[in-house]
């Protein structure tokens, strides 16, 4: 009766070793992942997004599923609180770098509480006005902007957004403060700004390009570092003489700090295989964006890039004097 008891016990930790054994060797993923769109659905944080998810999910082995989270701080927020598995990441844009700065009272740390797992896009800003502005290049424009300072009204899409981040490199390329004034979006912005009613703007080649092309506004600079197909007769702000303008509104995922690093490279390698697709690229060409290089979209560079970025903002946003809470 004894030796049955000891051979029993003996045999019991085996068995509730093995279930345990068994799913540390199950590999990543083997189930669904959540990938949290930073943006509103139909917006472009959201195309990008399921874009890359249709990719992954065909490296991966199982589905990239969408979840959209309008809002920076709200989208990283539930990526933070997410259990560090690899199993929920965020595809976010240029505004999460500069949120460390302009929120100043986050629930997380911008550069401690994520894993960057690489650099998904990049797309130029324009520089554009109202018709009729009374300016026939980006010398004159900035001109322009210098005389008038508050007569004239800076549109952009929202504190943190990448036109009101553009808006303030704008107004420090001038020299001057504009009159700013926010919306919830870029649409309305076009409205108002054919209908006269708003001076200047900078805004994303993806949504200006069809209004540029038909000539409803005319366009003026790109802040890329080289010239955008399709807009090549735009100079750079570089060229303009202005460098310090130059930025890209970039999207990057993210996954929750605490994740394995087999899983963040697996998760890495699944994002580069996403964007060597023909599909993907040539529905980012559609967009003007330029999907990140392969160099690009690793883990070292964009946690590089990503700490650039945020110390980038901190003085610009500093000067403006303009934070979110």
């Amino acid at each position: 009766m004894s030796l049955t008891r000891r051979t029993l016990l003996a045999a019991v930790p085996g068995a509730l070793a093995a279930p345990a054994l068994h799913a540390q060797e199950t590999p990543f993923p083997n189930r669904p992942v959540t990938l949290i769109a930073g943006g509103t659905a139909g917006g472009p944080t959201d195309v990008i997004s399921r874009l890359v998810a249709e990719g992954m999910a065909k490296d991966l082995g199982q589905p990239v599923v969408i979840e959209n989270i309008a809002g920076t701080v709200f989208s990283a927020g539930r990526t933070n609180q997410a259990r560090p598995d690899g199993y929920t990441i965020l595809n976010t844009n240029i505004g999460f770098a500069a949120s460390a700065t302009m929120y100043r009272r986050l629930p997380y740390s911008v550069t401690e509480s994520f894993e960057p797992l690489g650099l998904v896009s990049e797309a130029a800003m324009t520089i554009v006005s109202r018709p009729g502005f009374p300016a026939g290049d980006i010398a004159s424009y900035l001109s322009v902007m210098k005389r008038e300072g508050d007569k004239l009204n800076l549109a952009h899409s929202g504190v943190g957004s990448s036109s009101h981040l553009c808006a303030m490199l704008l107004q420090q390329a001038a020299g001057t403060l504009a009159t700013t004034v926010a919306y919830r979006g870029s649409a309305p912005i076009t409205t108002e700004l054919m209908a006269g009613r708003v001076d200047i703007f900078c805004d994303q080649v993806t949504n200006t390009l069809p209004y540029i092309r038909d000539k409803r506004f005319p366009a003026y600079a790109v802040t890329s570092d080289t010239r955008v197909p399709g807009l090549e007769s735009l100079p750079t702000m570089a060229e303009a003489g202005k460098p310090e303008a130059t930025m890209t509104t970039w999207h990057g995922l993210f996954a929750p700090v605490g994740v394995p690093e087999p899983v963040l490279d697996r998760l890495s390698a699944a994002l580069r295989a996403a964007l060597r697709e023909e599909r993907l690229r040539t529905r980012f060409a559609e967009l003007i964006t330029a999907p990140a290089s392969q160099d690009r979209a690793t883990r070292d560079f964009h946690r590089r890039y990503h700490a650039e970025e945020v110390a980038r903002w901190r003085p610009v946003i500093q000067a403006a004097g303009t934070y979110a809470d």
